[in-house]
């Protein structure tokens, strides 16, 4: 990971007896921000915390001195030194006299940008919450680099506080190739946004620290357009988005909604509940808790219903290690009532992260005696049943248990029976099924055996769309696991889309998919280990992550030099 600060630059324009300290001080490369107060002790902040730097009382010759030497103050009281990324802010006396001074060092971190670099892939929006100084701008500084330099995308950033490109006329080379647009007051940063869309063709917009009901309906009315947003905004929590009347239309916004009675009974809940008002502007939320602990939300509209809810929240915790890797941990929290609280804390450990299994040293695919791929006339391609090994075979009489093509999860109605006690005894036997609201889209309906022979319109529409329903006598949670272990059927790929995938491939990228389906098939699901693939072209890697999807895991790209190679997590 490299860190890019200038912090010589920032250090240069404070008083002599402030600079001497921090240029001699041990831990200056973890400083985050120097505060200067008029009458008081200068005083350095670090992560493990505050620090003076001189028995010397600030003067007003002092803060004068710092303010000659940086350009004026704009109208949110916030300057920079040109060509850097720091950032000068002012506190102001009722005579509007500068009392105070807290200079925030800006970094460049190369490297942050891998713990969620497969979700950029996929071109959905994302937040970015944490509290003041964990981080964002960091993060969000380095995403708008990899979005522009390495994934080529067209990149505007709405800089309102010259915050993420730095201060001065030309942006700060941390962006890479994204464009800057700055915003002369910040008030106006939602007509900024608007013109972007409008008048210079973005792929990708990047807006720093969202606050007011404008600029989220300008972020909302960008998405709508099919632009990806990248964005951050202040809360240490998801339910602090939904809770904050100013953001929380980011997320689908909330609304209270009276239910009839037999969709009260369904869902076991009382009549009047609070629900999703529309889909949210972003998809993806991040939490930043710590540098290098953040806490993702791939389907945001998924974990709003459950919040409002009161369900248990599957929590995905992608945690950076030193040597650049990334683990991800999943994690069960209970949400009591409206929120649930402080996950991290009082969350109960799921998987945790499982030894890495290199696929270079389990086998050698340059040893393996594959049979090859045989084109008849029709171009038709006959993929060979096996690989050479004894350990394992390509079989084409795989039982082809599972019902949905896309290879998502069973999806289960329930009716007359408590929902989130049917939620948690599906998390806590960890089996793959997803609850849903509308009927017509489940595999499978669950429900008490009173209540479905007094719905004849249930049975019928089961019926029409050859739903298969298991009843239960009573709602006690035995009965409830009996039937969720006989409704469960474990995914396998299918015969027809292998063949489909493989369909004029050549022989390199069917030994990619190859790899790729014993270490899913024998690996992964059996032994809920991760598995490091062996390095790829670009045309096989693609390939690759293609049926990583279709079995619903997740995978992360870890870049070594010109190489980059897919590791595959368990679900």
């Amino acid at each position: 990971m490299l860190i890019a600060d200038d912090l010589d630059k920032l250090l240069d324009i404070l008083p002599d007896f402030v600079k001497k300290t921090l240029y001699n001080h041990p831990n200056k490369k973890f400083l985050i921000e120097i505060v200067m107060d008029l009458g008081r002790r200068p005083e350095a902040r670090f992560p493990d915390g505050p620090e003076y730097l001189s028995a010397t009382h600030i003067s007003w010759h002092d803060l004068d001195y710092c303010i000659k030497k940086i350009p004026n103050f704009s109208g949110d009281n916030r300057s920079g030194i040109e060509s850097t990324l720091h950032r000068i802010s002012s506190i102001k006396n009722r005579k509007g006299n500068i009392i105070g001074l807290t200079c925030r060092v800006g970094r460049a971190i190369f490297g942050t940008a891998s713990m969620i670099r497969d979700l950029l892939y996929n071109g959905q929006s994302i937040l970015l919450l944490g509290k003041p100084g964990v981080g964002k701008t960091t993060a969000i500084r380095e995403i708008t680099r990899v979005l522009a330099d390495e994934m080529e995308k067209r990149v505007v950033i709405i800089d309102t506080s010259n915050e993420i490109a730095g201060d001065g006329d030309i942006p700060h080379p941390a962006i890479g190739r994204a464009r800057r647009m700055q915003v002369t007051k910040p008030e106006l940063q939602h007509q900024v946004m608007i013109e972007a869309v409008e008048n210079h063709m973005p792929e990708v917009i990047i807006i720093d620290e969202i606050g007011t009901e404008l600029e989220v309906l300008a972020a909302r009315t960008i998405a709508e357009r099919g632009v990806q947003l990248v964005g951050t905004a202040h809360g240490n929590y998801l339910e602090s988005i939904i809770k904050n009347p100013t953001l929380s239309d980011l997320i689908g916004g909330i609304q209270y909604v009276t239910l009839g009675d037999d969709e009260a009974k369904r869902r076991g809940s009382q009549k009047s509940i609070l629900e999703r008002k529309t889909a949210p502007a972003f998809q993806v939320v991040v939490e930043i808790h710590q540098r290098n602990v953040w806490i993702v939300h791939e389907k945001v509209d998924r974990f709003v219903d459950l919040i409002l809810q009161g369900s248990v929240l599957s929590l995905e915790r992608r945690k950076l290690h030193n040597d650049g890797s990334v683990s991800i941990d999943y994690e069960n929290s209970n949400s009591t009532g409206f929120f649930y609280n402080n996950h991290l804390n009082s969350s109960i450990n799921v998987q945790a992260q499982s030894k890495l299994v290199d696929m270079s040293n389990l086998y050698s695919l340059q040893n393996q005696n594959f049979n090859g791929v045989l084109k008849n006339s029709n171009s038709k391609v006959l993929i060979s049943n096996n690989i050479n090994r004894s350990s394992y075979t390509f079989s084409r009489n795989l039982k082809l248990e599972y019902r949905n093509k896309s290879f998502s999860t069973t999806r289960l109605y329930v009716y007359g029976i408590n929902v989130q006690q049917v939620e948690t005894t599906i998390n806590a036997l960890k089996l793959s099924i997803t609850l849903t609201r509308d009927i017509l889209r489940a595999d499978y309906i669950l429900g008490l055996r009173a209540y479905i022979k007094q719905n004849s319109k249930i049975r019928e529409i089961a019926k029409s769309k050859h739903i298969v329903i298991y009843t239960i006598h009573k709602n006690n949670t035995n009965n409830i696991i009996r039937a969720l272990k006989q409704i469960v059927h474990y995914p396998v790929l299918s015969y027809s889309d292998w063949i489909q995938l493989c369909v004029d491939k050549n022989f390199q990228e069917l030994l990619a998919l190859c790899e790729v389906r014993y270490a899913i098939e024998k690996i992964v699901l059996i032994y809920k280990q991760s598995v490091q693939l062996l390095a790829q072209d670009l045309s096989s890697r693609n390939l690759q992550r293609k049926l990583i999807n279709m079995y619903n895991l997740k995978y992360s790209i870890n870049r070594t030099g010109t190489n980059s190679i897919l590791i595959i997590y368990p679900s």
